[in-house]
Protein backbone atom coordinates (compact mmCIF):
# COMPACT_ATOMS: atom_id res chain seq x y z
CA UNK A 1 0.00 0.00 0.00
CA UNK A 2 1.63 3.22 -1.19
CA UNK A 3 1.42 6.70 0.20
CA UNK A 4 -1.44 8.69 -1.34
CA UNK A 5 -0.32 11.64 -3.45
CA UNK A 6 -2.26 14.34 -1.66
CA UNK A 7 -1.20 17.98 -1.78
CA UNK A 8 0.60 19.36 1.24
CA UNK A 9 -0.64 22.35 3.19
CA UNK A 10 0.37 25.68 1.64
CA UNK A 11 3.76 26.86 2.74
CA UNK A 12 4.49 30.39 3.93
CA UNK A 13 6.21 31.08 0.62
CA UNK A 14 2.82 31.16 -1.08
CA UNK A 15 1.39 33.89 1.13
CA UNK A 16 2.21 37.57 0.75
CA UNK A 17 3.48 39.05 4.01
CA UNK A 18 0.93 41.23 5.75
CA UNK A 19 1.19 43.50 8.74
CA UNK A 20 -1.16 41.37 10.84
CA UNK A 21 0.92 38.26 10.07
CA UNK A 22 4.16 40.02 11.02
CA UNK A 23 2.68 41.41 14.24
CA UNK A 24 1.39 38.00 15.21
CA UNK A 25 4.88 36.57 14.89
CA UNK A 26 6.42 39.58 16.67
CA UNK A 27 3.89 39.19 19.50
CA UNK A 28 5.11 35.66 20.13
CA UNK A 29 8.76 36.65 19.81
CA UNK A 30 8.35 39.60 22.17
CA UNK A 31 6.74 37.29 24.74
CA UNK A 32 9.77 35.01 24.64
CA UNK A 33 12.14 37.98 24.81
CA UNK A 34 10.23 39.36 27.80
CA UNK A 35 10.67 36.01 29.54
CA UNK A 36 14.43 36.41 29.29
CA UNK A 37 14.01 39.97 30.57
CA UNK A 38 12.17 38.60 33.60
CA UNK A 39 15.18 36.38 34.35
CA UNK A 40 17.44 39.44 34.15
CA UNK A 41 15.08 41.26 36.52
CA UNK A 42 15.36 38.40 39.02
CA UNK A 43 19.16 38.61 38.74
CA UNK A 44 19.02 42.37 39.41
CA UNK A 45 16.76 41.87 42.42
CA UNK A 46 18.98 39.09 43.77
CA UNK A 47 22.01 41.36 43.35
CA UNK A 48 20.26 44.14 45.25
CA UNK A 49 19.52 41.71 48.06
CA UNK A 50 23.08 40.35 48.05
CA UNK A 51 24.79 43.66 48.62
CA UNK A 52 26.33 46.69 47.01
CA UNK A 53 29.24 44.96 45.30
CA UNK A 54 27.03 42.38 43.56
CA UNK A 55 24.62 45.10 42.49
CA UNK A 56 27.51 47.18 41.15
CA UNK A 57 28.64 44.18 39.09
CA UNK A 58 25.18 43.67 37.57
CA UNK A 59 24.82 47.39 36.99
CA UNK A 60 28.14 47.46 35.13
CA UNK A 61 26.93 44.62 32.87
CA UNK A 62 23.70 46.44 32.10
CA UNK A 63 25.43 49.78 31.49
CA UNK A 64 27.69 48.17 28.87
CA UNK A 65 26.55 49.07 25.30
CA UNK A 66 25.29 45.52 24.72
CA UNK A 67 23.39 45.65 28.00
CA UNK A 68 21.84 48.99 27.02
CA UNK A 69 20.78 47.58 23.66
CA UNK A 70 19.13 44.66 25.46
CA UNK A 71 17.38 47.02 27.89
CA UNK A 72 16.05 49.17 25.05
CA UNK A 73 14.97 46.01 23.24
CA UNK A 74 13.18 44.73 26.34
CA UNK A 75 11.33 48.01 26.78
CA UNK A 76 10.31 47.97 23.09
CA UNK A 77 9.17 44.35 23.44
CA UNK A 78 7.17 45.27 26.53
CA UNK A 79 5.32 48.11 24.78
CA UNK A 80 4.79 46.09 21.60
CA UNK A 81 3.47 43.10 23.53
CA UNK A 82 1.22 45.33 25.65
CA UNK A 83 -0.29 47.23 22.72
CA UNK A 84 -0.71 44.11 20.59
CA UNK A 85 -2.29 42.28 23.53
CA UNK A 86 -4.83 45.08 23.93
CA UNK A 87 -5.50 44.88 20.19
CA UNK A 88 -6.15 41.15 20.52
CA UNK A 89 -8.55 41.80 23.41
CA UNK A 90 -10.44 44.25 21.21
CA UNK A 91 -10.53 41.63 18.45
CA UNK A 92 -11.86 39.08 20.95
CA UNK A 93 -14.70 41.50 21.66
CA UNK A 94 -15.54 41.41 17.94
CA UNK A 95 -14.35 44.90 17.02
CA UNK A 96 -11.76 46.14 14.50
CA UNK A 97 -11.82 42.89 12.52
CA UNK A 98 -12.21 44.49 9.09
CA UNK A 99 -9.07 44.43 6.95
CA UNK A 100 -8.54 48.21 6.89
CA UNK A 101 -9.09 48.71 10.61
CA UNK A 102 -6.93 45.71 11.46
CA UNK A 103 -4.08 47.19 9.41
CA UNK A 104 -4.54 50.64 10.96
CA UNK A 105 -4.55 49.17 14.45
CA UNK A 106 -1.35 47.32 13.56
CA UNK A 107 0.29 50.58 12.53
CA UNK A 108 -0.91 52.10 15.79
CA UNK A 109 0.69 49.23 17.74
CA UNK A 110 4.05 49.82 16.05
CA UNK A 111 3.84 53.60 16.44
CA UNK A 112 2.90 53.27 20.11
CA UNK A 113 5.78 50.88 20.80
CA UNK A 114 8.33 53.15 19.11
CA UNK A 115 7.05 56.36 20.73
CA UNK A 116 6.68 54.82 24.20
CA UNK A 117 10.17 53.30 24.02
CA UNK A 118 11.67 56.61 22.88
CA UNK A 119 9.82 58.50 25.63
CA UNK A 120 10.88 56.01 28.29
CA UNK A 121 14.55 56.24 27.38
CA UNK A 122 14.43 60.00 26.89
CA UNK A 123 13.14 60.25 30.46
CA UNK A 124 15.70 57.73 31.72
CA UNK A 125 18.62 59.59 30.16
CA UNK A 126 17.49 63.10 31.13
Amino acid sequence: MGTPQRPLSPHLGIYRWQLTMALSILHRMSGVFLSFGAVVMVIVLAAIESGASQFQTVQSWLSHPIGLILLVGWSFALYLHLANGVRHLIWDAGALLEKDTANRSGLFVIAFAVIATAATWALAWS
